[in-house]
């Protein structure tokens, strides 16, 4: 077997060339999986397509045929209702502060399965650093992810753990020096079946290539913003636009400003600021507080636990001012 065929339907020049269609994603992605694919085929298909920009029906012929191996099949049953992914770059990131949220959307009795891989994130950005001291635990097994679910209501999983195969094509990206759709593929991944998920972008004209994957992969529920850093993170002082699915049909919902104050999502003079500290109390950032608070209130409308994104904000601000700073666990890893 080989990508030769699938290389030729993208690559046959002006006129002729067009997208896989998800049958023929799917196979495409199958090869790969199955290491099949000869390291010249596999760099012209992801390049071609990063070239002329990868289609829905691409997007979820990839994950239908992940979705299909061993690894993938392995973590459905881990019982999670929010599936939170987290896959941006840290060149512009402060502290991820939407880990904060998904610790108040857990404390409001909700599974939510975090999972990724971040790369060229420093210290204070670093997603899996700011996991231990908050008591998150990293789970490597299905089992693992489970128990920490039932324990703590939250649980996070690196790519790697999850499929080792996904997390090498995604590494490929510092051969190529640029992103492939890969990155697109492992936010839609929904390793664990989850009913609703929350993803973020970084370019706006992906939220809608996400909501229309996941429409073709017959998900119900899903928001997708263009939040920090390319991460499901929304900025408190900025109306937010979250496209999705409701119910398993498109939507479009706005979410308005929390705060009348015009500030960059991650400043330099906020580098010093932890997702620990903040959340126990040592630490105190009216910005960065509306940013846990607004981004868990759409988490929140997301999984239909409120009406509408108002609800979302209040219940969110509830939750912060009674949560409880104590770790949710020791923090060992799993």
């Amino acid at each position: 077997m080989s990508l030769a065929p699938y290389v030729r339907i993208l690559g046959r020049g002006p006129g002729r060339a067009r997208p896989l269609d998800r049958a023929e994603a799917a196979e495409a992605m199958r090869i790969i999986m199955a290491g099949q694919a000869d390291p010249e085929s596999l760099g012209a298909l992801l390049m071609l397509m990063r070239y002329r920009g990868e289609s829905a029906g691409e997007i979820a012929g990839f994950v239908e045929a992940i979705g299909e191996t061993s690894a993938g099949q392995g973590w459905r049953g881990i019982g999670a209702a929010l599936d939170w992914p987290s896959f941006a770059a840290g060149r512009t990131r402060g502290a991820p502060l939407f880990v904060l949220s998904a610790l108040l959307v857990a404390q409001a009795g909700y599974r939510v399965h975090l999972h990724g891989y971040n790369s060229h994130q420093g210290t204070n950005a670093s997603v899996r650093d700011a996991l231990g001291p908050l008591g998150i635990k990293i789970c490597e097994t299905p089992e693992a992810a489970t128990s920490a679910l039932v324990a703590d209501n939250i649980a996070y999983t690196p790519l790697e753990a999850l499929s080792p195969d996904v997390f090498n094509l995604l590494k490929l990206r510092s051969k190529f020096n640029l992103r492939s759709c890969i990155n697109t593929v492992a936010r839609m991944l929904n390793p664990s079946a989850a009913p609703a998920a929350v993803q973020g972008v970084f370019h706006p004209s992906y939220r809608d290539l996400q909501s229309d994957a996941a429409l073709l992969l017959g998900r119900e529920t899903l928001s997708v913003i263009k939040g920090g850093g390319g991460e499901f993170e929304r900025h408190p002082s900025k109306s937010v636009l979250a496209y999705g699915l409701r119910g398993g049909v498109k939507s479009e919902v706005s979410a308005p400003p929390l705060l009348d104050e015009t500030r960059r999502l991650h400043e330099a003079d906020g580098a010093g600021i932890t997702c620990a500290a903040l959340w126990n109390g040592t630490a105190e950032d009216d910005f960065a507080t509306a940013t846990v608070i607004g981004t868990a209130g759409l988490a929140l409308y997301t999984l239909g636990a409120v009406p509408d994104v108002a609800a979302g904000d209040k219940m969110a601000a509830d939750l912060w001012a009674t949560r409880s700073k104590t770790p949710v666990s020791a923090g060992e890893d799993a």
